[in-house]
Parts: structure tokens; sequence; C-alpha cells
């Protein structure tokens, strides 16, 4: 089973990637580029695998840049508010 297969997987995941790259010393500005690729690449060769990440990449998919950018900021956040950051 793939992590993209479900939500609170995807979202430990993420979590301990972001605490990862925060232990090494990656500026929040840096995560959040991060997350803007990461965002990018699955909206363009990954299928969602449930319920939210298809919501997900709808909205990717009919947002612009800027708005692309804040969707991964607001992913960033979700995931730190759910590992306690």
């Amino acid at each position: 089973m793939s992590v993209l297969d479900n939500w609170e997987q995807w979202k430990g995941f993420l979590g301990d990637r972001m605490q990862q790259a925060q232990q090494e010393g990656m500026s929040q500005q840096v995560i959040s580029d991060v997350a803007y690729q990461v965002g990018e690449y699955l909206a363009q060769q990954v299928d969602p695998k449930n319920e939210q990440e298809r919501v997900l990449a709808d909205l990717w998919n009919v947002a612009s840049e800027e708005e692309q950018h804040a969707i991964a900021n607001m992913m960033v956040k979700l995931v730190q508010n759910n590992q306690g950051m």
C-alpha cells in the first residue's frame, strides 16, 4: 500500500519529511517551495488515490500559480498542526 492510498498516512508521511527538513535547517520558505513543487508533480503525474487528494487535485488544476502556492502553504500548515510542530 502506498502512502498516497490513505489520507492520514499521507499527512503523517509529509509531517515526517517536514520534521526532517526542519531538523536539517531548511527554512520555512524552502519548505513551502518544496511543497509547491511536490504539489505540481502530484497534479501532473499521480492519479489521486482518495477523496481528499481528488479535491486537492481539482483545486490545484483550476488555481493560478499564486493560488497553488497558497494551497501548498496551507498543506504545510495542516501537516504542522497535525504534528504539533
